[in-house]
């Protein structure tokens, strides 16, 4: 039951071999447009402490593991185009800087309406299909105006809060950010835990907190993003994700972005085998959110491919995956130009300036 544990540290491998090296195995992949439909929301559960404290991670399981997808999966030509299609559509197309304005933000909501360029989508049949980003990530300044330019559209606004990165403002500081985004119009918040609970084990307190943040978010959905890059340990990843999903979290996400290390394909296994195995046991699908350092097509695919082996294809839609992505897009789109015309095209012209 529990995750990447020591006795298989290769449960479900290579449920889809034909996968490798593209061919039939990749019509495998869902609809690139997914048609959204509601999804059970997470009701949490008392804190189980026996399960935490019985959490074991076989570290070289995990990462023999984590190196097949990169080194044994890839798929070729249209197939490879239909990979990259899917994951533009599983983005938090996102800008989380010192420099953001208010012309910068509405850049930001433009491209999430039309992330892939009118004239390559047309030049692969899906002019029509009304292709978007999953929603748009912002600083709390920053909501109500990406909720108004994004209206008569189904591209939800998540904020960041709670003292975004660290964490470390006062505790009503943290809830009152919430408050206010929600308020404002976002449908998702991204919660930072407090990493320091997490590092000395204390977990009683950190499922009180992550249930303060459910409760705060009211119907808006929340993604813990749990700083993986500071936990120190990947038993430690593992607990705190079960920790959050106990308490209610939506979503767990790696990073912040900030960190030092970010997402990784190690610690997304254990994060998604924990909420495989705390779906086995609730009934509870939660979303997962891989942010931070993820910037090239490549990495985007080797992503979908550890969530389709690992959850199938029920977890390949927005409402239970997104990419935390800021430079992603623009490498996505020119590897589309390069599949439609033979030619890479340079970085700035598909930028959001």
């Amino acid at each position: 039951m529990l995750s990447a544990d020591s006795k298989d540290p290769t449960r479900h491998k290579d449920p889809v071999g034909s996968l490798s090296g593209g061919g039939d195995g990749s019509t495998q992949l869902p609809a690139v447009i997914h048609k959204a439909h509601a999804i059970e929301r997470n009701a949490g559960m008392e804190l189980d402490l026996g399960l935490i404290n019985d959490v074991r991670i076989n570290t070289n399981g995990v990462q023999a593991r984590a190196g097949e997808f990169g080194a044994r999966r890839t798929v070729k030509k249209d197939f490879q185009a239909a990979w990259l299609l899917k994951a533009v559509t599983l983005m938090d197309l996102t800008t989380l800087s010192g420099d953001d304005t208010f012309g910068k933000v509405d850049r930001l909501c433009a491209k999430a309406r039309n992330p892939v360029s009118p004239k390559l989508l047309s030049a692969m049949g899906m002019a029509d299909k009304g292709l978007t980003t999953g929603a748009v990530c912002v600083y709390h300044e920053h909501v109500k105006e990406a909720v108004d330019f994004l209206k008569g559209t189904n591209i939800p606004v998540a904020a960041v809060s709670t003292g975004f990165p660290h964490g470390q403002s006062p505790f009503k500081t943290r809830l009152d950010e919430i408050f206010a985004s929600v308020a404002d119009g976002a449908k998702e918040i991204d919660i930072v835990i407090t990493r320091e609970l997490a590092l000395t084990g204390q977990w009683d307190k950190l499922y009180e907190e992550m249930k303060a943040y459910r409760e705060a978010c009211g119907d808006a959905h929340v993604k813990a993003i749990l700083g993986t890059g500071d936990l120190g340990t990947l038993e430690n990843v593992a607990k705190a994700s079960w920790v959050c999903m106990m308490a209610g979290a939506d979503f767990i996400k790696t990073s912040t972005g900030k960190e030092g290390v970010n997402a990784n394909l190690a610690v997304s296994l254990v994060m998604v085998r924990a909420l495989r195995d705390y779906h086995d046991m609730t009934g509870f699908k939660i979303g997962y959110k891989p942010a931070g350092g993820i910037a090239t097509a490549k990495d985007a695919l080797e992503n979908l491919f550890l969530i389709k082996e690992e959850l199938g294809n029920e977890w390949m839609r927005p409402e239970l995956f997104r990419f935390g992505a800021s430079s992603l897009l623009n490498d996505i789109e020119r590897q589309l130009e390069h599949h439609v015309t033979g030619r890479y095209s340079a970085g700035y012209r598909h930028g959001m300036a």
